[in-house]
């Protein structure tokens, strides 16, 4: 069990904790003695492991997978962005992204906002372990939800930087921040 929350930051699921063996009895008397907490429905944490600044962002993923919920969500909108580092986004909350006929049988913690799209397995990648949205659905997923275009560039700008995405995909990229752009314009022209 404690490899098991190595690899998380210090968080495990109980179904983890099942699969390898421990039975919920077990993780009862360890949360009687404070040595597992728990962190949300199905989700516990061994407080002495250290937090980092992905902790949360594990956290978000275990409660969406805990209890037989979806194998595929992604960690998306602002919260990749902080991930991949390529912004100044700051986002009150960890955006996850679940497939739209996911059930999430648990009650979503407030610092959770969960958005359901059936992500393309191309639209998905693996970053510092965590599953997390591509930078191009990353920048599709922004224009959507918030239009923040200076944020959108800036993002485009620093996943190039750091290497994320190459020339071509910015550049294209850039285009389609420029087309949003001037679909708003448009639509304000005509209702002006």
């Amino acid at each position: 069990m404690l490899a098991l929350a190595e690899e998380n930051d210090g968080l495990l699921t109980a179904k983890q904790a099942r699969e390898a063996g421990n039975a919920d009895s077990v993780l009862a008397r360890l949360m009687q003695r404070g040595r597992l907490e728990r962190a949300a429905r199905g989700v516990y944490r061994i407080p002495y492991f250290p937090s980092n600044r992905f902790s949360q962002y594990r956290e978000a993923v275990l409660w969406a997978r805990a209890g037989g919920g979806p194998r595929d969500v992604a960690l998306s909108h602002a919260t990749a962005l902080v991930v991949y580092g390529i912004s100044d986004a700051s986002p009150h909350v960890v955006h996850l992204t679940v497939p739209r006929k996911a059930r999430l049988r648990r009650e979503r913690p407030k610092w959770v906002r969960v958005h359901r799209a059936d992500l393309a397995p191309g639209e998905v990648t693996v970053h510092e372990g965590l599953p997390i949205t591509t930078v191009a659905r990353t920048v599709e997923d922004m224009l959507a939800s918030s239009g923040q275009v200076s944020l959108v560039r800036q993002a485009i700008s620093g996943a190039r930087r750091e290497g994320y995405i190459n020339r071509a995909e910015a550049q294209r990229l850039a285009r389609r921040v420029a087309r949003y752009v001037r679909t708003i314009e448009a639509g304000k022209a005509a209702s002006a």
